[in-house]
Formats: C-alpha cells, structure tokens, sequence
C-alpha cells in the first residue's frame, strides 16, 4: 500500500496506508457510528462532498453486495477505517471493498487511529481535512489555509437530471421529491403499493402539483438547508395546496424553513445506526439511522407545529407534525438500511394521510 497522510484544519497529521483510488483532496471530514451498513454509507447521496470516517475498525468483511446500494454510486470526496478486510466472505459478495472504491474513483485511507481522530472530532466539531502525499512544508501556512476553504456539499450534484417512473400499476401515486434520495425510501413506498413519480429538486411547485399526486414525499440529502432557497419556497407552495406531505431528513429540515423555522448546524452531527429518539406524546424511546449536520432549532416552529421526537442525547428536533397542513416529517430515517427498522411505522402513517393502505408493508 502506497502512504498518505491526513492533515486536518487544527495541525493534527494522521499517517496512513492507502486503499482505492490515488490522490490528494480536501473536504470536510465527518465521522459515523455505524458498526455495520458500510455499504449503504458509502453509496448515501447525503454524503456528498465529505470525508468519512468509520469508527467501527474492521471494514469491508462482507464484501461489496450491490443490491445493498442506496444509489448508483458513491458521492463521498473520500473513506477512512481503522481496519480493511481484504479477504471478504460473504455468500452475496461480488468483489473487495478497495476494488470497488477504486473502480469507482474514491480515495480510501486504513491503517490509523480512527478513535483518536473521532475525539479530535467531538471535542472540535466537524472541520476542514486535507488528503495528502507528501507533508507541506509551511504547515501553519497550510493549516490556516485548510481552515479558511471555502467547502460545501450540494443538492445539485446529487438529484436526478430528469423525470421518471417506478411501479406504474400502483394504486396510490407519490411524487417523490429528489434531494438525494436513498432507494430504500422509495422502495418502503412501493411495498405499500405506490407509484413513484421522481422529480429533479428543482421541479417548480405547479410543476410537481401538475401531476396530481396523492402524496408528495421529501427526500434526505446532503448540505445544509438553508443553501436551497429556492426549493424551500417551492416546498411551501406545495404545502399550501393541502396535499399530504411527508419530509425525511434534508426534507424535513426544508419543509420546516418553509414554515417559518431556523435551522444550525451541529457541532458533530448525527451519523450512524444507533441514534436514539424519544417519541414526544408517549415518552416511548426508538433507535434510528441518521446522517445529519444540521438541525431545525425546535424554538423557532410556527404555532401550529407539534415537535414529535426529540433526539435523546442532545435534546434537538427529530421530527414535527403539523396541524394547519396535512404533514409530518422526521430528522431520522425511517427507511433504516442499513439499521433498525424501529420506526418504519411512518410509512405506513403516510399511507393512512393519503387516505389508505391497500399494500401495507409487514
């Protein structure tokens, strides 16, 4: 294996082993807990543009299975684990984790302190890193540089550039609105009997109501949500037109800004498959797979805004029903994969605001 290095905005170097694609890039450098699901991280569109950080050390022991995609290839700048497995065994495995990532153009690191550089992370926050060869020579210079770039994930990179169609003969008909959607979601809806119309971010509001759905869902996606102004005023225009609405994730974060509310961005965000919520009415607590920088301050919802789940660590919003519009959404996924399926009731919640459940999943 060749050696890199990972300089980070604060001076701290990281020397490592490279795996995949060679090269140098800089990104923002983020890190998820998930002890499994390494495949539907790397293919997450919400991902866009940063480096990722594994914090479970052995990576890859299962192989690449591409019917675990949650899209058709990865939109992260870069991947980091503590470990690569490089004999996979699994009875799905169609190949090795570094062959994929370099067959797909993504610069992987192994082979350093992944547990250290998650503490740097959680005492600093998220920062600006830097893959390198060789270590600069001013690195003050360097550092200072690092910490002033200008970075920035992007709903534009990752939506779809056009129109189409899945499952026609369903009976209840969902516009699926394109942040940067994970397959799952659209799959959850499709057991329950929908059909899927999946339209670019930027479909205009008569556009996306032109079409007559039963249901309009709000996709995850990457970035932080005020950047899509544009979309957000899009989103409340369609909120108005009292069709049933359901917001995940970068969705839920927009149809929020459409309401009235702000959001900020977290010091480290939420990553992983082990996120805990409390659902607000019962007390009742659920595990959820999140991925998210940014959150909605739950003191800046309108009136008629009920704050459904609350994340059990730091107390931030994790979902909202409405009571003037037909909508609810959730900072978390649903949808679960890879994680537990907790709370994948919500699909069938949308069903029932759609006026029905032919196809309800099990």
């Amino acid at each position: 294996m060749n050696k890199a290095y990972l300089v980070l905005q604060n001076g701290k170097v990281f020397p490592a082993n490279r795996f995949g694609k060679q090269g140098e890039i800089t990104a923002e450098l983020v890190f998820t807990t998930g002890m499994e699901g390494y495949l539907e991280t790397l293919t997450d569109p919400s991902y866009h543009g940063q480096i990722v950080v594994q914090t479970f050390p052995l990576i890859g022991n299962y192989g690449v299975i591409p019917d675990d995609f949650e899209s058709n290839a990865p939109s992260l700048s870069a991947y980091i684990v503590r470990n690569i497995c490089e004999l996979p065994s699994n009875f799905r495995n169609e190949g090795s984790l570094a062959d994929y990532l370099e067959e797909q153009g993504i610069i992987g690191l192994c082979d350093l302190d992944t547990r250290a550089l998650t503490k740097i992370i959680r005492e600093y926050g998220v920062m600006n890193a830097a893959i390198v060869d060789e270590l600069p020579g001013d690195m003050e210079t360097f550092s200072r540089n690092l910490a002033n770039a200008a970075l920035s994930s992007s709903v534009d990179k990752v939506t779809c550039k056009e129109v189409y169609t899945k499952n026609p003969q369903g009976k209840k008909h969902v516009v699926l609105w394109d942040f940067g959607y994970k397959k799952n979601m659209g799959d959850e809806l499709i057991k329950r009997g929908c059909r899927l119309t999946i339209v670019p971010a930027h479909t205009s509001a008569e556009d996306i109501l032109s079409l007559n759905p039963d249901g309009i869902l709000l996709s995850n996606g990457p970035g932080d949500p005020s950047d899509n102004k544009s979309i957000i005023e899009n989103i409340g225009k369609v909120a108005q037109s009292k069709t049933p609405v359901f917001g995940i994730c970068l969705g839920h974060q927009m149809l929020a800004l459409a309401k009235g509310a702000i959001s900020t961005k977290l010091k480290y965000g939420h990553r992983g498959a082990n996120q805990p919520v409390r659902y607000t009415p019962t007390g009742r607590l659920y595990i959820t797979s999140q991925n998210h920088g940014y959150a909605i301050k739950s003191e800046t919802l309108p009136p008629s805004a009920v704050l459904s789940f609350t994340h059990v660590n730091d107390n931030t919003c994790e979902g909202v029903e409405y009571t003037d519009i037909p909508a609810f959404s959730v900072q978390f996924h649903p949808e679960a994969c890879g994680g537990p399926k907790d709370t994948n009731f919500l699909f069938d919640q949308f069903m029932s605001l759609m006026g029905g459940n032919e196809n309800a999943a099990e």
